[in-house]
């Protein structure tokens, strides 16, 4: 029996992409709506490689909601929405803070809108640890204080939250699941599907990978001043594969009436905090290849430390981040590694 039809906002990106692997794998059908803004419509061909299925494909902005309502119209029957379509650099969302606003408060409320009109359920949110801002005490529960962003980026997942609250209130009859996602790395492990963003990439592991293997010169190290073991900043870094499941889990949850409440957040996290130092020695232990870098000064935007308690996504949601942060290394390093045999 064919299961549900979900929308994928942000599908060729890069949770978006192992999500819809996952989501296909688990019996889905998947429509991806994406504007190529920071992603490749060759991403297609790497999740009908992984799993022999090519999903149906819109290229169009959420933030369009003609062409939103075009996609409804055509697409009959979607149940629930994953919604990746968001700017999501730090450092670009305080050089840019209207981009980040426009883009990503209109796609979300452009799809609360259309769902009663058209009979979709649920929607489940990527927000982010970034909510938390510079956390008091570390593991971070869902109950943590949400602090002041420290970016627009930030902001605009602690404004998405209450958005989502507030429609849900409203008496609108949906639902929704807020997973809050600490730092995802990796690719996926048959190297088909990865981290590929357009330009200079803005995350640490692509940059790492790419100056591993000679595109990029040297990786800075924002800081080696906090005060952390080895002064770098610590960050709860979770395997994209790992992250992904947990939208198959929590998508199975909204649509089949597990949910405890209207809205359920969950942390998506390992429960361990790695220092970017550590990091770039796991990449260099994991794949015996060295990494050139270099201290500079702290980023604007950064948090100290950060990790997850993921107890409730543990018990709750039942969903576990297994993939070690070796395994996760050189899942990127042989993304990495397929790309330049692509010529990328």
């Amino acid at each position: 029996m064919a299961k549900d039809k979900i929308l994928v906002t942000g599908g060729t990106g890069y949770i978006g992409s192992h999500t819809v692997v996952e989501l296909q794998q688990a019996g889905y059908d998947v429509v991806i709506i994406d504007n190529l803004s920071n992603s490749n419509r060759d991403v297609l061909d790497g999740i009908e490689r992984i799993t022999g299925i090519r999903p149906d494909f819109v290229e169009a902005d959420c933030t369009d909601i003609s062409a939103l309502r075009k996609l409804f119209d055509e697409h009959k029957g979607i149940r629930g929405i994953i919604n990746f379509a968001a700017s999501k650099a730090v450092g670009e969302s305080i050089e840019k803070p209207l981009l980040y606003y426009r883009n990503n408060l209109n796609t979300l409320m452009n799809l609360l809108e259309l769902m009663p009109e058209y009979g979709v359920e649920g929607i489940v949110f990527s927000s982010s640890c970034t909510v938390y801002g510079e956390p008091d005490e570390n593991p971070v529960t869902e109950n943590s204080p949400i602090k002041v962003a420290t970016s627009p980026y930030g902001n605009t997942k602690q404004i998405s939250e209450e958005i989502i609250r507030d429609f849900v209130r409203s008496g609108s009859g949906i639902k929704s699941v807020i997973l809050r996602y600490f730092n995802p790395v990796g690719a996926h492990p048959s190297a088909e599907i990865g981290e590929l963003p357009n330009g200079v990439p803005q995350n640490l592991v692509p940059y790492l990978t790419q100056t591993a293997i000679g595109i990029r010169k040297e990786l800075s190290v924002f800081g080696d001043d906090y005060s952390t073991p080895d002064g770098s900043c610590i960050r709860d870094f979770i395997n994209v594969v790992d992250l992904a499941k947990a939208h198959v889990v929590a998508v199975e949850r909204m649509l089949t009436g597990k949910s405890q409440e209207d809205v359920e957040v969950f942390n998506l996290g390992t429960g361990v905090g790695l220092s970017v130092k550590e990091l770039i020695a796991a990449f260099e232990r994991a794949t015996g290849v060295k990494v050139p870098h270099r201290i500079v000064g702290r980023r604007a935007g950064d948090i100290e430390k950060v990790w997850a308690n993921p107890e409730r996504a543990n018990n709750v949601l039942g969903w576990k981040a297994t993939a070690t942060i070796d395994d996760t290394m050189r899942s990127a390093w042989a993304w990495q590694l397929h790309l330049r045999d692509l010529g990328k």
